[in-house]
């Protein structure tokens, strides 16, 4: 891969991946790139060769990186794509990079109402579009009106929401696309209300989740008509530890790393909690945490 003098990012050789994911674990990625801005990260995009390993990570929050890291090429949007502007009344403009909590603020500020729920999800809004994040009953996509994707080669597309399958903590897309931003249509409503709302759902989730420790948040979706926690709890594996990896006393359907925990050591733990379940609940649970790497050994 050749890059240009033109580029105005950040370009880092070895960088532990550890340092850009919730869960403080990840090994060294070849290169990472932060963009300087959308017209530098379509540059940068067009310097790769056909075959280079291409990750993008927003807050990494959604992700369980190998202990071997990764062999090509990551993207980080956190801290340049963050953008965000009501183009119209009751729509907003927001790009990948922007993260979600800041997002509910700015709509509360802007008068609207509807996106409060984005203020207890530990990710940025690309991330919330790729899974189509949710928390207290609210959901990404209802509030999509479109959205614009970049491919490998730096081409951008606008699309709309039946460009894509969506569905609970999941969202099929285009083969090679990548979320650059979304515009979100809300309602106008009581802004002292929503701010009062979003004060609320974060004191709840202080109260509830272990949200000074690392973590990817919530790490199975919730078995219809029931919670994941339950299931887990009632197993009792609250407490249980592989290695540094912990299944939280304070919520069971988050693992924490205690200190020095290795992605493998989280890995087991979630192949361990998942199997109790079935066995003893007969209910298959599904993360909601990727893994990036082949986790073999």
């Amino acid at each position: 891969m050749g890059l240009s003098g033109e580029l105005r990012g950040e370009l880092r050789r070895d960088e532990p991946l550890a340092k850009h994911t919730s869960w403080r674990v990840g090994g060294p990625a070849m290169r990472l790139y932060r963009p300087a801005d959308r017209d530098d990260l379509i540059a940068f995009l067009r310097t790769l060769d056909a075959d280079e390993p291409l990750l993008w990570l927003g807050l990494g929050s959604n992700l369980l990186i190998d202990d071997t890291g990764w062999p090509g090429t990551v993207i980080e949007t956190q801290g340049c794509l963050t953008a965000m502007e009501q183009v119209e009344p009751g729509r907003l403009r927001l790009e990948a990079g922007v993260s979600c909590a800041k997002a509910a603020r700015f709509a509360t500020r802007a008068g609207l109402v509807g996106l409060e729920f984005f203020a207890g999800i530990p990710g940025t809004v690309g991330g919330a579009l790729a899974m189509n994040a949710g928390a207290w009953g609210g959901e990404t996509w209802p509030h999509v009106a479109l959205v614009r994707t970049l491919d490998r080669s730096g081409t951008l597309r606008e699309r709309g929401p039946q460009d894509f399958e969506v569905g609970y903590r999941h969202v099929a897309m285009p083969a090679g696309e990548w979320f650059l931003e979304a515009e979100m249509v809300l309602e106008r409503g009581d802004t002292e209300a929503a701010q009062a709302r979003i004060k609320e759902l974060l004191a709840r989730r202080a109260a509830t989740q272990p949200t000074g420790l690392p973590s990817c948040g919530s790490v199975f979706r919730n078995p219809p008509g029931d919670h994941a926690a339950r299931l887990i709890e009632a197993c009792g594996l609250k407490g249980l530890r592989i290695g540094a990896a912990e299944v939280s006393p304070k919520h069971a359907n988050f693992i924490i790393n205690t200190g020095n925990a290795e992605a493998r050591d989280i890995a087991r733990l979630i192949d361990h909690v998942r199997a109790e379940v079935e066995r003893r609940h007969g209910v298959r649970l599904i993360p909601e945490v990727r893994r990036v790497g082949d986790f073999q050994s």
